[in-house]
């Protein structure tokens, strides 16, 4: 008899333990599950075109100013620049400009016949420049705030004037203002360097611009 309950009491035991056993195991997988759904969310990733970002390169801009070349008077100047950015802080800049010069002070003075006909005192300009961006920041109107740009910038050219074409080395500074991520106001002062003999002597002449512009980027 005694053996007949050390038996039922044995098989119970181990009916308890196989109970309580199955119950940690669901238990465990419960919390799993209720870990696995916080930390690891089903997220619907939505896919990404890389080509279709916008790396935004490339600059293309018209600009307006004042120009002043030596010897022939201060006037108007216009041009179209397009340039490409090598990294964030280097790019390749191509520039065409132009003027219309007026008559000399020994023109005026002289009462001679005049040094230059009407359309050789038109001053046209081309150059490849490289530039350099420096100290990024950004400036604040209201509420509302923009990213600039400092740059310096340097490079050579020729200068068709007077029915003569000119080697040329300009250099300069300039300032950058986004409106946009695509948009932006540029200020520069640019100096432009050739050698002319039109009064008799070579001459080395320094020619200032100062000019505004809006640039596109793409």
């Amino acid at each position: 008899m005694e053996s007949r309950f050390q038996r039922i009491f044995l098989i119970s035991l181990m009916l308890a333990c196989a109970q309580w056993s199955f119950a940690q195991d669901d238990t465990e997988i419960d919390s799993q599950s209720v870990l696995d759904d916080v930390i690891n969310p089903d997220l619907e990733r939505k896919p990404i075109s890389e080509e279709r970002i916008d790396s935004e390169n490339f600059e293309f801009g018209i600009y307006a100013g004042v120009m002043s070349v030596e010897d022939f008077g201060t006037n108007n100047v216009y041009g179209v620049r397009a340039s490409y950015y090598i990294t964030e802080d280097f790019f390749l800049e191509g520039t065409y400009g132009t003027t219309v010069t007026t008559e000399t002070s020994y023109e005026l003075l002289g009462g001679g016949s005049p040094l230059l006909t009407d359309d050789q005192r038109t001053y046209d300009y081309y150059n490849l420049s490289l530039g350099i961006n420096l100290l990024p920041g950004e400036v604040f109107l209201g509420k509302y705030s923009f990213n600039t740009a400092y740059y310096l910038i340097a490079g050579v050219g020729n200068t068709l004037f007077a029915d003569e074409e000119y080697f040329t080395t300009n250099f300069g500074s300039g300032f950058r203002l986004f409106l946009t991520d695509w948009l932006a106001f540029r200020m520069d002062v640019r100096n432009h360097l050739f050698t002319h003999n039109l009064l008799g002597d070579d001459k080395n002449i320094q020619n200032l611009e100062t000019h505004f512009g809006i640039s596109i980027y793409f």
